[in-house]
Formats: structure tokens, C-alpha cells, sequence
């Protein structure tokens, strides 16, 4: 994004000429894929002549981030026709930058699962293997930077959703502090602190600089990050000194991790010793079952939520859009509507007290170093609720994304890194997680990594062909 900005700058490219070849870009490579749902007529009114990103192309989640004028469905069927008439604050803020935000990203319906197969859309397509999944919920916005339609797009991660398609299609993806990036005006808080915007991107640099365009909180916030003592990009650009990092390769969540997954973190540590810096073994010990029911009943409320919120978008009833509902989310509505406000509460407080634990615990080290999934990317169709229940479904859910479920509770800042491709030549990510307001020591250390294993170069079979 920093280099083609810089093209339009220096006039070396123009910016209708460079939005026609990622028009043409898609045309080639989207059929196979199915990462971009709409494009705009209009790409965008008033773009400023002088943003850092100035007249560059970019694509919105088709979750949570409105554009004025234009349909927000969350892959919801009865959503189809939800025309908001106003900008979400991040998308305000990516305007202001002067980026041209050409149309929609696709996603799960309202985000509820690690893979992206809507029945709305249809399924995005892994584009290291069409077979698989290109995880979830932001696989649109993952398929489309791997497939190299544009080196960044817009994500969202409420547990782990620009994490797990950042794994599963070799990109770079932060999920930053809670509270860094608004989600006003409409939210002040995703169910419970949980939920962060950002980008997916091909490299650091672009991560950084698009946060230095979003971060700071709106009128209205809860709460804010802590602000950062400099630019996220100056701070990238920082050496790390040696550093002491911690490595986990269990969930603690009584899920056991595929060895490919295991083989990714043992290579990364490696490289990081090889780069001076200390890794020493830690594990957390969670409640098991407690921490899965109780999650379990959180997760029941946010596809609730979910159909909720599409029932007064469009002055339906909540059981006829549950009706009209995929499978998954029918199952959460169902033990959604039966959790008090006192069980929500008291859940949202053992969370906040588990979140302690679990940052005291990781307090001596500067980052804690993990696999970003528990398992390589599954086939499409292995979260399909229709062809399993929705309870297999749930186990399903903590043995792929144990690992990543965690930071959004805590709401440190969490990225992982495309440094490992198993046999069959899929991409298994490593995920970092920094102290909260961390980004930018965060960063530094992704871009070491960046540096010592050049991971652009990696490019799918199917777009070298």
C-alpha cells in the first residue's frame, strides 16, 4: 500500500489506472477464489489529494464497518438490503488517509466462525489450495491480499478473525490493543472488549502505517488504548535488543496441537535464537471446563447479537431472521436466548479475572511466542453445522483457535507471521502477543522477523500462473 501510494505520487502510475488493473486483477483471479463480494460504482466521494494513501484502491469487511450509501450485510441473507447512511469511524479515518475503498471483503455470517463459507456469498477459497478454507471470519480479506488483488485489506478479530485467515493464506495479520482502532459510532465496545479492526497485509511496514491512520479513540469511546510514544512505523523501524520470549505450544484449553503447528513454533523459536534473543518454555494452566462452558454461553450471545441486530435493521422478528439463519447461528440463538444478564455479567467478570491471571503469568516475558491455530487449514466444509451439530461444531472451534481466543480476551495485541509451509504446501502461522499498548515494540520484533525470513516471496501456484 506505502509503494503504490508512492507510484500515484510520483506520477508514475495514476489513480484510475492502477483502480482499472485491480478491477482487471479480480476479474482474473476472484472467480476462483470468491474473496471480493461487491464492488462499488462510485469507489468513493471527496478523496483527499494529500493522505499517505492518496487515490489507493482497498476493500472493507463486509462485517461490522459501514460505508455510507452502501449495503453491510455480515453475510446475512436478510441483510441483503441494509443500505446505511453513514461511515463507521474506521472508515472515516481510512478516507481521510485518501484510500479509495472499492467494495466488500466476504465473511462468515456475522462472523461467528474461523472459516469463511457463507451461504450468502459462498465459500472464499484458500488460494495456497482451493480445497481449503481461507479460515475466518476476515478469508475474504485474507484470499484477496495472498491472491495479491491489493497488499492489504480490512479485517476484524473477535477471536482471532484476522489472525486465523493471516494463517491459513501466508500473511501478515495484527489484531491490535482493545480500544486502539474505534468502532464507533455504532459499537463502543464488540461483546465484551473482544472484537479489534485492522488489516491483513502482505508486510509490517503497510500494518503500521495503516494503524498510524486509525488508531486514537472517536467521541463517545468506552475507553482507549494507551497512546503511543511515537509513530507505529518509527517504532517498527526500531531495533528489539536481546529479549526474553516466552513459547507455548498447548492451548490449555485440553486441545492437543498438530505437529505441523508444533514444527512451525519450534522453527520460529529457532530463528529467534538465532537472532540473539532468549525463548524459554512456559504453558498456561486454564480451568478447563469451566473456561469452555463459559465461553461457550459468550459465543451463544454474540451469533444472538447477531440476528438481534439484523431484526431491528429491517423491523422483522428476531425468530423469523433466526429462521433464515445458517445453521451454526440457529444453534447459538437457541442457547443464546436462554442466558440471563446475570449469567452474561458474571461471565464477563471470571473473564476479566481469568485475563489477569493469564497477563501476570506471561509478566516476565516480553512476548510469548505461539502457533496462531491448532491445526494446518481444514477443508472446506469442516465447520458446517448443517453436516454436524452445532456442539461439534463449538469443540471444533477451541481445538482450531485456542491459541488466538486468548489476546482477545486479554486484549493485548497479537499478530501472526507467515514463516512456515507444511508438506503439503500450506501456509502455518506463529503468532506473537505483546503487553497491552505494545503495538510498536510488537512490530519491531515482526519486522525482524520479516527481515530474517523475506515471506512476500512466497506466492501462491495459482497467482505465479
Amino acid at each position: 500500500m506505502t509503494d503504490l501510494a508512492r507510484l500515484i505520487r510520483e506520477k508514475q502510475i495514476s489513480e484510475q489506472e492502477l483502480q482499472d488493473l485491480v478491477l482487471r486483477r479480480i476479474e482474473v483471479v476472484n472467480p476462483a477464489i470468491n474473496a471480493v463480494v461487491a464492488i462499488y460504482d462510485t469507489p468513493s466521494s471527496e478523496i483527499p489529494g494529500d493522505g499517505p494513501f492518496a487515490g489507493v484502491p482497498f476493500f472493507i469487511k463486509d462485517l461490522y464497518a459501514h460505508v455510507e450509501g452502501q449495503v453491510t450485510t455480515g453475510a446475512c441473507k436478510a441483510l441483503a438490503q441494509n443500505v446505511v447512511d453513514h461511515d463507521s469511524e474506521i472508515v472515516r479515518r481510512y478516507r481521510r488517509a485518501g484510500l479509495r475503498i472499492l467494495g466488500r471483503s466476504n465473511t462468515c455470517e456475522f462472523g461467528t466462525l474461523g472459516t469463511c463459507e457463507p451461504v450468502m456469498h459462498g465459500a472464499t477459497r484458500n488460494p495456497w489450495s482451493l480445497d481449503h478454507s481461507s479460515g475466518g471470519s476476515s478469508g475474504g480479506a485474507g484470499a484477496l491480499v495472498a491472491a495479491r488483488i491489493l497488499p492489504a485489506a480490512h479485517g476484524g478479530d473477535g477471536a482471532g478473525s484476522i489472525r486465523i485467515p493471516a494463517s491459513c493464506c501466508g500473511v501478515f495479520g495484527l489484531k491490535p490493543t482493545r480500544g486502539r482502532n474505534s468502532l464507533g459510532p455504532d459499537l463502543g465496545e464488540g461483546l465484551s472488549g473482544i472484537v479489534a479492526e485492522h488489516v491483513l497485509s502482505l508486510s509490517v511496514r503497510d500494518s503500521a502505517t495503516l494503524l498510524d491512520v486509525t488508531a486514537g479513540a472517536a467521541l463517545g469511546d468506552p475507553y482507549t488504548a494507551p497512546p503511543p510514544a511515537e509513530t507505529f512505523l518509527a517504532a517498527s523501524m526500531r531495533g528489539t535488543g536481546p529479549l526474553k520470549i516466552g513459547i507455548r505450544r498447548q492451548t490449555g484449553l485440553g486441545t492437543e496441537t498438530d505437529v505441523d503447528c508444533v514444527a512451525a513454533v519450534d522453527d520460529a523459536a529457532q530463528l529467534l535464537r538465532n537472532l540473539g534473543h532468549d525463548v524459554v518454555e512456559t504453558e498456561i494452566s486454564l480451568p478447563i471446563e469451566e473456561f469452555r462452558t463459559r465461553y461457550a454461553r459468550l459465543w451463544a450471545l454474540a451469533g444472538t447479537r447477531g440476528i438481534l441486530s439484523a431484526a431491528t435493521a429491517t423491523g422483522r422478528q428476531a425468530d423469523a431472521v433466526a429462521a433464515e439463519s445458517e445453521p451454526f447461528n440457529q444453534h447459538l440463538y437457541e442457547h443464546g436466548c436462554k442466558i440471563s444478564a446475570a449469567q452474561y455479567l458474571q461471565d464477563h467478570a471470571w473473564f476479566h479475572a481469568r485475563s489477569r491471571e493469564i497477563c501476570r503469568h506471561d509478566a516476565d516475558f516480553d512476548f510469548v511466542l505461539s502457533p496462531t491455530l491448532g491445526t494446518p487449514p481444514p477443508k472446506l466444509g469442516y465447520f458446517d453445522a448443517a453436516q454436524v451439530n452445532g456442539d461439534v461444531v463449538m469443540e471444533r472451534f477451541f481445538e482450531f483457535l485456542g491459541f488466538t481466543l486468548i489476546a482477545n480476551l486479554t486484549g493485548q495485541p497479537s499478530a501472526s507471521l507467515p514463516t512456515f509451509f507444511n508438506r503439503s504446501g500450506l501456509p502455518i502461522g506463529v503468532q506473537l502477543t505483546a503487553g497491552f499498548g505494545q503495538e510498536g515494540r510488537l512490530l519491531a520484533l515482526c519486522r525482524e522477523i520479516e527481515q530474517a525470513r523475506p515471506w512476500m516471496q512466497m506466492i501462491p501456484k495459482m497467482v505465479r500462473s
